[in-house]
């Protein structure tokens, strides 16, 4: 998403794996993510074209042959060292506004600009406790208490977000920043998913007017469509917690149309 934005696609050639888990090695049990064999066998996934690995673990392997820990996406790899230079999302999207800039068409882009980096930390810090976190900790609760706690955090922060989009365009002022990338990719997951396979169903995102039109605001953005998948979305989510959904079977869910108008323009703003 944040290569989007910056235009840098041409430079970070993008593997996409398979929504649902599969065998990463032929001789063992392991479940994990999985690239298609072709471009055309899984729609909006691609194979991994630069080392020809089946899944993520190969390129954990490839990068270090004795690693043992998870084998997580997103990865950053380096494709002349062969090696991940990261594979943690927020660093990452820290990473593509800081460290890639000169070299992005974008120029203008910057999600951490330095006159607001203070306000963008601490709004990182309750986005992620209270809502990137907060629909799994609904999602996972083990007993009614822990969850009615749960939900209480989540929506109190979701309110929050609704408060301060009642003044401004985005979470710290007019300018696209860190935090709103960090709450658009659960704005768009929640009704579609969270709401059902994580029982995060108190409130529906397209119930909050600003929310909701935040989220179309930032959907609009050039380019960032081309990166919301929503099928694979909710193929993953309601696919790969057999605890939560044993028959995997899929909701249909609202099918919402983010490309129609929405109301953030009423607010100025340095991104179109």
């Amino acid at each position: 998403m944040a290569a989007s934005l910056a235009n840098e696609l041409s430079d970070f050639p993008i593997a996409s794996v398979q929504p649902l888990w599969g065998k990463t090695k032929e001789n063992d049990e392991h479940m994990g993510w999985v690239f298609p064999d072709s471009d055309t066998e899984v729609l909006g996934a691609e194979r991994d074209h630069l080392n020809g690995a089946k899944s993520i673990r190969e390129l954990y392997d490839i990068a270090n042959s004795n690693y043992i820990g998870k084998y997580t996406v997103p990865v950053l790899w380096d494709k002349k060292l062969k090696t991940i230079v990261n594979n943690e999302s927020s660093e990452i999207l820290r990473m593509f506004s800081t460290e890639f800039n000169h070299i992005a068409e974008n120029h203008s882009f910057e999600l951490y600009p330095l006159n607001l980096r203070s306000i963008i930390d601490k709004t990182n810090e309750w986005i992620r406790d209270g809502i990137n976190n907060g629909v799994y900790k609904c999602g996972f609760a083990t007993n009614q208490a822990a969850y009615n706690e749960a939900v209480k955090q989540l929506f109190n922060a979701l309110e929050k977000c609704e408060e301060i989009l009642e003044k401004q365009r985005f979470l710290c002022g007019n300018t696209l920043t860190e935090p709103d990338i960090r709450l658009f990719v659960t704005l768009i997951r929640f009704d579609e998913a969270y709401a059902v396979i994580f029982k995060c169903d108190k409130k529906l995102v397209r119930e909050y007017s600003n929310l909701f039109n935040y989220t179309k605001d930032i959907y609009q953005i050039e380019g960032l469509s081309s990166t919301v998948n929503m099928d694979h979305i909710k193929q993953n989510y309601f696919g790969s917690f057999p605890s939560l959904n044993p028959l995997g079977i899929i909701a249909q869910g609202p099918n919402i149309d983010y490309s129609l108008f929405h109301d953030r323009h009423r607010f100025s703003s340095e991104t179109a």
